[in-house]
């Protein structure tokens, strides 16, 4: 097996042995990218298996490590540092993210902008809660904002104003889902689930189906399923702000902006759940959904071929016709 360094929070004991369930299954669980993630997965033999999971949770360090605005030395940081100055060198990893940066934001007709860092920073989630930003410094953020204002050239990107910011975490996670099961299948695996954080994809089955059991949280009583997925070759993602939100002045606000106004999205929307044939598309659709509302949501999203949607609001639950061929009871 090719040593790799796992994150920090792997133990070293959740690399020594992975054995399986019943059914076969094998299960790594740790945080990464901000979030809870698990990798659930079917294969014979204890060396693949081990060497697949450690590349993986190698996979993940590295991919952090590079791109997240977190990291002070990442590569999205001294993008960031240096907006308003000079250009700063890209490689071929950076490359394809930023193009698939501005193709996100394209399909998604400006709702997915990965130049929203300024607005995030005005609705910091550890202080707006006490105090909300006022509607000028508002208005100053969302003007440092807009993928249009990004310049590239070959091997090099710019960031033109003082204050602009990039940051990945709108497809990232969704990305790296993707990235995973590519992984898996390299390693001859065919039954996995990968999930970070509630994007996910499966492979196969869980040796008891065909498919993988996969809950969809209520946006109105979180912490409980309405339903439940039987999902196998496609990628779910939900958005939501259940989990996050808080009430000031009567008013509800949660932690998805809308890049239109700067202000966190307030359309009854609660959570929205998108199968789809990758994560990264699954996720592309779930966040724009939610940000446009369930009419021009849905709308959107019957362009693209092989995306089911299911949106909950304050009143109900709609979505795409063909989205109830995967409910099954819930998980």
């Amino acid at each position: 097996m090719i040593p790799v360094k796992p994150p920090e929070n792997a133990t070293a004991a959740s690399l020594l042995a992975l054995p399986p369930d019943p059914w076969g299954v094998r299960s790594v669980e740790f945080r990464a990218l901000g979030t809870n993630c698990s990798l659930k997965f079917r294969h014979e033999d204890e060396r693949t298996s081990l060497e697949f999971a450690a590349r993986a949770l190698g996979w993940l360090q590295d991919f952090e490590a590079k791109f997240s605005r977190y990291r002070p030395d990442s590569m999205i940081s001294r993008i960031n540092r240096g907006a308003g100055l000079d250009w700063v060198a890209t490689d071929p990893e950076l490359e394809h993210l930023l193009d698939l940066a501005e193709d996100i934001w394209r399909r998604s007709d400006g709702i997915l902008d990965p130049t929203l860092l300024p607005l995030q920073r005005i609705w910091d989630w550890k202080t707006v809660h006490l105090r909300l930003p006022e509607t000028a410094d508002v208005k100053r953020a969302l003007a440092l904002t807009g993928w249009r204002k990004v310049e590239r050239r070959p091997g090099a990107v710019r960031l033109p104003e003082a204050g602009m910011g990039l940051d990945f975490g709108g497809f990232g996670k969704e990305h790296a889902v993707d990235q995973l099961a590519r992984l898996a299948r390299d390693h001859g695996i065919r039954d996995a689930l990968v999930d970070l954080g509630r994007d996910l994809f499966a492979l196969g089955g869980n040796g008891r189906h065909p498919f993988w059991h996969v809950g969809i949280e209520d946006g109105c009583h979180p912490g409980t399923c309405w339903g439940g997925l039987a999902v196998s070759g496609q990628g779910v993602s939900s958005s939501g702000d259940y989990a996050r939100h808080f009430t000031h002045g009567g008013i509800r606000y949660g932690h998805i902006l809308d890049p239109r106004t700067g202000w966190p999205v307030a359309n009854g929307m609660r959570a929205v759940t998108v199968v789809a044939p990758t994560c990264l598309e699954a996720g592309i659709h779930s966040t724009t959904v939610f940000v446009l509302g369930v009419r021009e949501g849905l709308h959107l999203a019957s362009l693209a071929r092989g995306v089911e949607v299911c949106a909950q609001t304050e009143s109900g639950i709609e979505g795409s016709r063909a989205f109830g061929q995967y409910l099954v009871k819930a998980a």
